[in-house]
Parts: structure tokens; sequence; C-alpha cells
């Protein structure tokens, strides 16, 4: 059974100067007709003009294990899988009293180990792998994709950046100011649904829906990090009821810049005198 259910909004398409239903035709190129689903197979194109027919009783009936049963492969801690590997999650249901014992067996050794089970089976077709986990005393299955399935990120990576130390203590300050244990809140609401759901009965009503706040189009400027940084922990603490005052962080000298620092001075006074006779930059 689904282990989630999807409350997203359908709509239908539709001929817009009658609203009719627009429907998909299931079309015979060579014998250009319509064709009845029974008469709809699989075919694998093994050339432009070569095209192998695969029935379904042939695949349902390949010598495979894990055709009609789940079969356990290892255990291992849940935080060892990569979540980006992580699909759909399936409830699973014991069949009958015989399954009943055994399921129970499996849940409860799961749950006392902390770990989970790594599983095969075949679904849509084909062979795939699978995580069981218990929740609330059921077995939850979900997929996993096969190593060739993930994509390599390492040419998505940005270019070499320099970040400052206190760049990334401010970063760090806003992960603190955001940290909570749960996802319930008005924040974590579908806030498109609602706002669909809104418009649907105002255009019954023959109403103008409410237009959406303009934000500002992304000006493409280099913006000052650490101003952003702030500006966010502001933003946090305001959410929070808390002050907004962002006090900008202490620098600390290093014995190296101390050392320095009379050098920096000798270059200034030098710059200052050499000032006088520089004609401005030309823009």
């Amino acid at each position: 059974m689904s282990a989630t259910e999807d409350h997203s909004i359908r709509f239908h398409r539709v001929h817009l100067d009658d609203m009719a239903r627009v429907r998909v035709c299931k079309y015979c190129e060579l014998e250009d007709r319509e064709v009845t689903q029974g008469e709809i197979g699989k075919g694998y194109e093994l050339t432009e003009d070569t095209v192998i027919p695969v029935l379904d009783e042939e695949l349902q009936q390949m010598p495979l294990p894990t055709a009609k049963a789940i079969e356990l492969v290892a255990f291992m801690p849940a935080e060892s899988i990569d979540p980006i590997r992580v699909g759909d999650g399936y409830c699973l249901q014991p069949d009958g009293l015989v399954a009943a014992k055994p399921y129970k067996l499996l849940a409860q050794a799961l749950e006392r180990s902390s770990k989970v089970a790594v599983a095969k089976f075949a679904w849509s077709g084909r062979e795939r792998l699978g995580l069981l986990r218990v929740r609330d005393g059921v077995i939850v299955l979900h997929s996993i994709l096969w190593d060739d399935e993930i994509r390599d990120p390492s040419e998505l990576a940005p270019d070499a950046v320099e970040l400052t130390d206190d760049e990334v203590t401010e970063g760090q300050l806003l992960i603190d100011r955001l940290t909570r244990d749960d996802l319930d809140g008005p924040e974590f609401t579908d806030q498109y649904t609602e706002a669909v759901s809104e418009l649907i009965p105002a255009k019954r009503e023959g109403k103008e829906p409410t237009p959406a706040a303009e934000e500002e189009a992304p000006t493409g400027e280099v913006v000052d990090l650490m101003a952003a940084l702030q500006e966010s922990v502001a933003k946090a603490r305001t959410a929070r009821g808390e002050d907004a005052t962002v006090h900008e962080m202490p620098k600390t000298a290093t014995k190296e810049t101390e050392k320095k620092q009379p050098a920096k001075k000798t270059a200034a006074k030098k710059a200052a005198k050499k000032a006088t006779g520089r004609k401005p930059r030309s823009a």
C-alpha cells in the first residue's frame, strides 16, 4: 500500500472555446487508425526498421526469485545509505495469519537492531533495490536507486572561492537560529495549493483573483555576502519574536597582522604623498 497521499489539485485538459474535454488517442502510425488497449503491447526497437515484440506473459515467467517476493539481501545502518538514493515509500501488509508471525518477527528485530534491511524486488517490469524500515510497527519499503542511476554532481560544484572566518561564523549563526526539532508550523504549509483552492471558487463567482505580491527580480549584481548573511539572521530573529539587531562580530587581530601594521602605515604615508600628483581615473 502507498505510504503517502497526494493532495494536489488536479486539472483536466479542455478545449478553451467550449470547455470540452481533450483526450489523448492511441493511434497506429502504419494503419492510420485509433487502436484499443487490447491491441497494444511492448516492443524493443533493435534498429530503426526492426522491433522485437515482448509479451507480458514472457516477462512474468522469467526465472527471477524477486518476481513474486521481496528477497532480503543485507542489513545496515540507515545513515550509511545516501538519502538521494531513497525513493517513494510503501507500507507492507502481511498476507494472512501465516505471514503475521514472520512479519512481526522482522519488524521487532529491525527495531531492536536499529538497522534497516536491504532487499531486491520486482516492480513495474524491472528488478529494483529496496530499503525496509519500521514505522509505528509497520514495515515500510522504500525503493532505492542503483549506483549507475545516480549522477556525478562534481561538475556542478562552484569554482574555487575564498571565504572569511566571519562569513562562515555568520552562516553557522543563521543555521543555529533556524534549527528546530520538527516540521510543524505555518511555514511548512503548501501555499500554492491553498492559493489554487481560493482561486477556483473566486473564478466561479466571477471575482478577480487576488494578485500575488511582486518580488524584486534578482539584479545579477555581486552582493556583499556578510551583509546578506546578517540580513538573513535578522529575519530569522524577527520571525521568532526576538530582537532583530545584528551586531557586527569583533575582529581579532592576529600576531602576523600586528607585526605588519607599521609597514602598512608607512605605505599609506607614501601613497598619500603621491596622491597629490595623480590624475583622476577615467570611467
